[in-house]
């Protein structure tokens, strides 16, 4: 067995309404879930443990091998399939800044386990796998099917949406972490809003999804810029590029991204800020 390799893509919300906390601490929410075509890159080759390395840009960042999700997210594969601990060695090529609001972690467990699943031969589709990522967090299904979808419930009720085209956009991200936690937490001390969804847009060409977006909301992103000010100078300095239509905040933070209508308006911001900002993680993509 060859090794075997995968982007795990960053996840965008491209809005996130967010409600009060449950009587099981849970918030109900919907948003728009995009991914990008950036990310981190997962490898698994065959070994005769369980084995995690990692690498990369941020590596760093990380708590350590013993408590990485796509440890936690193999070993519930290894007993679905009644294997043990499934026999490979997996490496890490960490690519996404942490606690960014990219879904990075969630999203390397997706990659590893549609990896490991193809590895090792196991009869077990999509729907199976996407249960064992639940099982890591309530993004666990939504990063290992990788598809726009809008999600609902406690994030685990999604629906794809193949109708919203490529958009143009730029990720900043300042370098300040933003804990998720610590970000709901600050939520739940404010006044709640609502898990609304919005009807769909009138159509779905560029800048009339743009346009329909702008009336949305991150929920979060108020508690994330009183708690991590470098959030709000990337939206400041994102909102100031020539051409940019939408600047928003992804999921609890700390990942801006801005939004254009040509993939070479996106370009050219992105270099222009990298110029000015050049300690900042910037990168033209296509979400969607």
């Amino acid at each position: 067995m060859a090794e075997r390799s995968a982007l795990a893509p960053a996840k965008v919300n491209l809005f996130l309404h967010v409600g009060p906390v449950d009587g099981d601490g849970y918030h109900p929410l919907a948003s728009l879930v995009a991914f990008a075509d950036v990310g981190d890159r997962i490898a698994v080759a065959p070994s005769d443990r369980l084995s995690l390395g990692v690498g990369g840009e941020f590596a760093a960042g990380l708590e350590g091998p013993g408590d990485n999700l796509i440890l936690r997210a193999l070993r519930a594969l290894g007993e679905a399939a009644g294997i043990g601990e499934p026999p490979l060695a997996v490496t890490l090529d960490k690519r996404l800044p942490i606690a960014a609001g990219l879904g990075g972690g969630s999203s390397d467990a997706g990659a590893a386990l549609k990896l490991a699943r193809d590895a090792l031969g196991l009869d077990l589709d999509n729907g199976a796998l996407a249960d064992i990522a639940g099982t890591i967090g309530a993004d666990g299904p939504m990063c290992l099917h990788a598809r726009t979808a809008w999600a609902d419930g406690r994030g685990d009720r999604l629906t794809p949406e193949p109708r919203l085209p490529p958009l143009p956009a730029v990720l900043i991200n300042p370098g300040d972490p933003s804990p998720t936690g610590e970000v709901y937490r600050a939520y739940d001390a404010g006044p709640p809003a609502g898990a609304d969804r919005p009807r769909p847009p009138q159509s779905w060409e560029v800048a009339t999804v743009i346009d329909w977006l702008a009336g949305q909301r991150n929920d979060l992103q108020a508690p994330a810029t009183a708690r991590t000010p470098a959030i709000a100078r990337a939206m400041a300095a994102a909102a100031r590029l020539p051409d940019a239509r939408l600047v928003r905040m992804s999921g609890s933070g700390a990942t801006v991204f801005a939004l254009f209508d040509t993939p070479a308006a996106a370009a050219a911001a992105a270099r222009r800020l990298s110029e000015n900002h050049p300690h900042w993680w910037i990168v033209r993509t296509n979400l969607g």
